[in-house]
């Protein structure tokens, strides 16, 4: 028999009860989740990558000894077809839809699926009508593997993150390069240039648009393949280096798979980009307001001013992860005209920046976040909201934050 755990309240979860003991599915919650082990005999427990492996009711099975995976190695055992995985700090939903478009349009059959939702679990079923699976991945997902091998690994890019979930850096990049664990060396693994990675069994494709040396490079504002210029930058609909990385990684999957980057380039230029990252709004008063609520760390603010060649008002802050923002000191110096600070985060961010440009505390209201940025900015500037963590503090989620901010800006007359 199969059993549902889930720590929320019984009375909230009523119609989960009802939905899942239809086909007879038994779901235990509350205080009966947590003593499930006391009156229940269970060969195997699937770990949701959303819980903490530390998580008490986690513990409990694994002091038991009750084997344990994720959703993810649970799939894998299901999948019939070879797998693409895509990990890295930032980039990944993107990645994974410009792979998935590619493919697709190339004749591939492919379905993107993963962190990327659904989950793997849900689409495994399609895997044997499908040449390969295309999974975003996620370091929560990654820790419970086992046997989980990816015949192609995609490795965007590594920076602090997830402090709240891991104690250390280490650990959550050591979490990251599960992802190789089981690659032989008939695989390939397509990895960032800048990043320093263990020895790997696979095959390696190299990429970078911001160091030199990698099979695929940026030069000129083309993406270069090896010495040859294979997609010009301004034909894309993703704009700044980040994406060009993006770029250079789903082209690297098809170039690995025999495809032409003739064939590739059309569909990866018509490619349109996500809400929520980098995302233009409108221009007003001479002012580009720009949307990149989904930066919910560091690395991705960086990556989003390094875009920018006009003078930025900057909106950053949010929930307290932990992270470290004295490294982004003399970017933010050098390419902001002011900052704006917001949330749990506004004091310590402002209490870092301010000896170095004008820093404005709007406390934890987006709405005057979005007045002050206005006073501040001039005609020809870009108001860039790039919060640089979480959103948990103030709103349901980063697409709930970015919809709040859109329709702000949206409403200025």
């Amino acid at each position: 028999m199969i059993t549902v755990l889930d720590s929320g309240e019984l009375e909230k979860l009523r119609h989960k009860i009802d939905a899942l003991g239809a086909p007879g599915i038994r779901l235990l919650a509350g205080i009966a989740a947590e003593h499930a082990l006391e009156y229940h005999q269970f060969d195997l427990a699937v770990l949701s990558p959303g819980i903490d492996p530390s998580a008490p009711l986690v513990q409990q099975f694994l002091k038991r000894r009750v084997t344990m995976i994720g959703e993810l190695e649970l799939a894998y055992e299901l999948c019939k077809c070879p797998i693409i995985g895509i990990t890295g700090t930032n980039g990944k939903t993107t990645t994974t839809q410009l792979v998935a478009k590619m493919l697709t349009e190339c004749g591939v059959k492919t379905a993107a699926a993963g962190n990327i939702g659904p989950a793997f679990s849900a689409r495994v079923r399609e895997s044997e009508e499908l040449d390969v699976m295309t999974l975003e991945i996620s370091s929560f997902q990654l820790e419970t593997i086992r046997r989980f091998r990816a015949e192609t690994v995609v490795w965007l890019n590594f920076a602090p993150d997830h402090l709240d979930r891991y104690a250390t850096l280490d650990e959550y990049r050591a979490a990251k390069l599960r992802i190789f664990e089981n690659q032989t060396e008939d695989d390939w693994a397509i990895v960032n240039l800048r990043d320093s990675l263990p020895p790997l069994r696979a095959q390696k494709v190299t990429f970078s648009a911001f160091t030199a040396g990698g099979d695929f490079e940026l030069r000129g504002g083309a993406i270069v393949f090896r010495g040859e210029s294979v997609l010009e930058m301004k034909d894309a609909q993703l704009r700044g280096a980040h994406n060009a990385e993006n770029l250079m990684a789903a082209l690297a999957v098809g170039w690995t798979r025999g495809l032409s980057f003739d064939a590739m380039r059309s569909p990866l230029c018509e490619y349109q980009p996500l809400p929520h990252r980098c995302e233009p709004l409108r221009t007003f008063e001479g002012v580009e307001w720009i949307n990149d609520s989904k930066g919910t760390n560091p690395d991705s603010v960086e990556k989003a001013l390094l875009s920018e060649t006009r003078r930025v008002v900057l909106i950053a802050g949010g929930k307290d992860k932990g992270f470290e923002y004295e490294m982004l000191t003399e970017l933010v110096s050098q390419k902001c005209r002011a900052v704006v600070t917001l949330g749990e985060m506004a004091d310590r961010i402002a209490a870092i920046w301010r000896e170095r440009l004008p820093v404005f505390n709007a406390g934890r209201s987006l709405e005057q976040a979005v007045q002050l940025a206005r006073a501040q900015a001039q005609p020809g500037d870009v108001v860039l909201f790039s919060p640089g963590t979480s959103s948990f503090d103030m709103f349901k989620n980063y697409a709930d934050r970015g919809n709040q901010f859109r329709a702000l800006v949206h409403a200025l007359h």
